[in-house]
Order: C-alpha cells, then structure tokens, then sequence
C-alpha cells in the first residue's frame, strides 16, 4: 500500500528560508554575509542594501522541551523573512547577551550589560562604518532590550532601528485571543507553540512541564531550579505552562509576528526615503514599551 503523502504544512512553506543559510554552488548567498567574500558584500552595500543584525541567545536555557539556541533560531528566520522582503544583508547573529534570569540553570550564559551594550555598539558601528545605508537589529530578547537600545542610541536614528519580535501589535493582539496559560514568560505556551511552527523537529513536547503555581504571583528576577521559596520557581526552567502549546496555535502567532516584523522593516526603508522617520515613529513601529 502506497503511503500518504504529508500534508502541506508551515514548514514547507517556509523550506526556501533554509536555503538563505545554506551554501549555494551555482551562485553563493546572496543575504548571509557570513557565506560571501568581502568584494562581493562591498558590491551590494555600495548598491544600496541595508544590513541586517540578529540578536538571539545561542546558549541560554529553554525549558526541558527546548534547545538551548531557541532564540538563536527565532532570531535567524525572522532575519531570513526580512531579508527576502527587502533584499537586506545579514550579519552573523549575536548568540551572547544579557540573560541573567537563567544563569541558575546548567549550560546558559550571559555577559554583564555594559559588556553586552559594548559588544552591540561596536558591532553596529562596523557595519555602517563598512557602508551599510541602515541598520536594521532583530532582537529575540527581553532583558537584552535596555541595553541594546543604548547601545543604538549613539547613532542617527534614521541609520538604525530595533525590532523587538514579542512586541509588535498583531502579535500580542493575537496571543491574547490565543493563549490559556494563566501567565508566562519563558519557554511557555506561546514560545514553545512558535518553536511548534518554526522547527517542530527540535520540540520535545513529551518533556514539556509547567511551572509550579506561586499563588503570591511571579517577581522580577532570576528564575530558581532549586529555591521552592523563590515565586520564580522553576524546576524544569520554563516559566509558564508549555504543555498547553500547539502548532495551530504557532501558526497564527507566527503569520502575525512576521507581519509585525517585516511591516516595521518596511516602514523603516520607507520612512528613509521620503525623510520623515524619527524617533518617535520608530517607537510606534516597534509598538509598546518593553515587559
């Protein structure tokens, strides 16, 4: 008996994303610098293209059902979207930041803050040093958006803007229609349903496991595998109730992030062009302040 072909799914769709990140033998990448010579990177900054720099964790905890490079992973699909959009350039991700909510937790990293904000300052200077006409940063994080934003704020506002990913309007309008959990933060329903729809092939869902309930609410601070007391008690490392994600959740939450993301990337192009960007149309791309 002939075995069923899959259904069409969100992964199929986006398969041609993959291939931004792979080598191609009949004419290279034309979006990931880090799989181009330096002549060829000068030829399409000289010609206009802007660049592209994601930030997301590479070694920070994600529960015991997500890898470690979950943000890392979400950062580089949402570069690899806007780059298709715009026809940008993208810079190799910053896989190490401000992450201090996990350090508890075996394998995750994090830099101080003015270390992180240096190494997101320089970084960004060298890219428009090289001749990119703007830049665009694609921020996964939470406690990396303080210091990145001052990082960027030593540079023109029409050459850079910040894209905070769980920040835009469709997204978070979508997630509050969606979402069951009675809170969340981390490695959640809401993370763990986008991993669902982005690479389903790295989801244990079998490990997935809620937080326990602190009835005296959760607190700002790191999050503890071994201190009951703490309100962020978190044996497995997630913050919030994972169990409850699912990919059609994922899907509708993605199809609002990417309109989230690649609409602020376009606005910001176009704003360029015709002059009129400033700082608080930026803020208004990028929706409200951080959580």
């Amino acid at each position: 008996m002939a075995r069923m072909k899959a259904p069409f799914s969100l992964a199929d769709a986006t398969s041609g994303l993959t291939s931004l990140f792979r080598g191609n033998q009949s004419g290279g990448d034309r979006h990931a610098v880090a799989r181009m010579t330096w002549d060829a990177i000068d030829v399409r900054l000289k010609a206009g293209a802007v660049a592209l720099l994601p930030i997301g964790a590479g070694s920070k905890e994600h529960g015991l059902h997500l890898p470690m490079n979950t943000d890392q992973l979400q950062a580089e699909f949402f570069a690899a979207r806007i780059a298709e959009k715009i026809d940008a350039l993208i810079w190799p991700t910053i896989a190490y930041g401000y992450y201090p909510a996990f350090v508890d937790y075996p394998g995750s990293n994090s830099l101080s803050a003015p270390v992180y904000e240096s190494l997101v300052g320089e970084i960004a200077s060298g890219i428009l040093a090289a001749g990119a006409r703007a830049l665009i940063v694609i921020d996964t994080g939470i406690s990396t958006i303080v210091p990145t934003e001052r990082a960027l704020a030593a540079f023109q506002p029409t050459k850079v803007l910040h894209i905070r990913v769980h920040q835009g309007q469709r997204y978070r309008a979508a997630a509050s229609r969606l979402l069951e959990q009675r809170y969340g933060s981390h490695a959640d329903e809401p993370e763990t349903s986008l991993m669902l729809a982005i690479a389903p092939h790295v989801v244990a869902m079998s490990r997935a496991q809620a937080s326990p309930v602190d009835r005296s609410g959760s607190a700002p601070g790191p999050l503890s595998r071994s201190d009951r007391s703490s309100p962020n008690y978190s044996p497995s490392g997630s913050f919030g109730d994972p169990t409850l994600a699912t990919r059609a959740k994922g899907d509708t939450l993605l199809a609002a992030m990417i309109e989230d993301v690649v609409g602020h990337a376009q606005q910001f192009i176009a704003h360029r062009s015709d002059g009129s960007t400033s700082s608080a149309a930026r803020r208004a791309e990028n929706g409200s302040v951080a959580s």
